[in-house]
């Protein structure tokens, strides 16, 4: 059996079977997802963590491409009861450590005890606890990963259904799962993706009809221009967000942010529209959250289990943002108007357009 070691911050390490050879560190985090395993490995929301999985047998629906949501495994590392054949060969394709035969149910447990923490993973022929140690020793909180952005954006702009006859939107990638930009193209819109940095300038070239803040890893005060851009053109245009995005988008209009304790990752987290009393499932993957809106937004939606912000909607200003994944791949569906939504909001808005000199 191959040796390898996970080293979790205040020193405790846990020794597995190594399923894909190398060292990492990262924050460790947990989702409950029975499914959606190759969903969850390319959700660049997971940059800088390690991903245990609760569901203690994962990759018995092997591995395609299709179900990708980017071009890469983001995890740093991988930790599970049982990993296939099929997952840890594209876990070493890749270079990604893997790490099965633990008591996951334990790991999941200190993670909601003591919240998300620092880990290094060591795993080898030729490795050791020490290594285990050393690579926690050099880990990096997740809000000092100030240029976490660059590591998950796209590095120029580009266009997706450049033909389609919906609105045009303006889409700011800090880490964009591939299903949303597919549920907006879906809907036939023009959609522009611009990187996490992008310039008023740059959005302002293509005349979108609406801007639309991505989901991505992190810590959202680690995305000043993201929040300049909200601040610039909430006036002009109607505004969207999911995920990260709604944070940012609640930074750039008064509201705060604070970092949970494990966050939510999972596939069913219960969430409440105080509008309509309904309560739907939904996907989620986030460590930080909304803490007060700030003046010019209300909150539509709370997650049932710890009330947390799951929605917002704009006071005098067209803005639409969710906490969860409405387009949920693999699953729940229950959110999928969410999308319908945003353009409806966009079709329904004239953009004011400055007076010539």
């Amino acid at each position: 059996m191959t040796p390898a070691y996970v080293a979790l911050e205040g020193g405790h390490v846990l020794e597995g079977r190594g399923r894909a050879p190398g060292t990492a560190r990262g924050e460790l985090v947990f989702t409950t997802a029975y499914t959606g395993y190759e969903e969850s490995l390319t959700d660049p929301s997971y940059e800088e963590q390690v991903l245990t999985f609760s569901y203690p047998l994962i990759g018995n629906y092997g591995v395609r491409e299709e179900r990708f949501e980017s071009d890469r495994i983001h995890p740093r590392a991988v930790l599970a009861k049982e990993l296939t054949d099929d997952v840890t060969e594209w876990l070493t394709e890749e270079g990604v450590p893997a790490v099965d035969h633990l008591d996951t149910r334990d790991v999941v447990t200190d993670v909601r005890e003591e919240g998300a923490m620092k880990c290094g993973i060591a795993v080898g022929e030729d490795v050791a606890e020490e290594d285990a140690l050393a690579e926690l020793e050099a880990c990096t909180a997740m809000s000092d990963h100030t240029e976490i952005g660059a590591q998950v954006s796209v590095a120029e702009s580009e266009v997706h259904n450049a033909e389609g006859d919906g609105p045009t939107v303006a889409l700011i990638d800090c880490g964009v799962k591939g299903s949303i930009v597919d549920s907006l193209v879906d809907r036939d819109a023009v959609v522009h993706v611009f990187p996490y940095d992008a310039t008023a300038a740059d959005v302002d070239g293509v005349d979108p009809e609406i801007l639309f803040v991505s989901n991505g890893p992190g810590d959202p005060k680690n995305y000043e221009q993201a929040v300049s851009l909200v601040e610039t053109f909430v006036d002009e245009l109607p505004v969207a967000g999911i995920c990260l995005g709604q944070q940012i988008v609640a930074r750039a209009l008064g509201g705060t942010t604070e970092k949970m304790a494990f966050g939510h990752r999972g596939v069913n987290q219960p969430v409440l529209d105080l509008e309509s009393g309904r309560v739907v499932m939904t996907t989620q993957n986030h460590g930080y959250t909304v803490d007060e809106p700030g003046d010019n937004l209300e909150v539509s939606q709370l997650n049932v289990n710890d009330d947390t912000i799951e929605g917002l909607d704009g006071v005098g200003c067209e803005v639409l943002t969710r906490q969860y994944h409405p387009e949920a791949n693999p699953g729940p569906q229950d959110t999928l108007d969410f999308f319908d939504d945003v353009l409806e909001m966009a079709a329904s808005t004239t953009r004011a357009v400055p007076a010539d000199d």
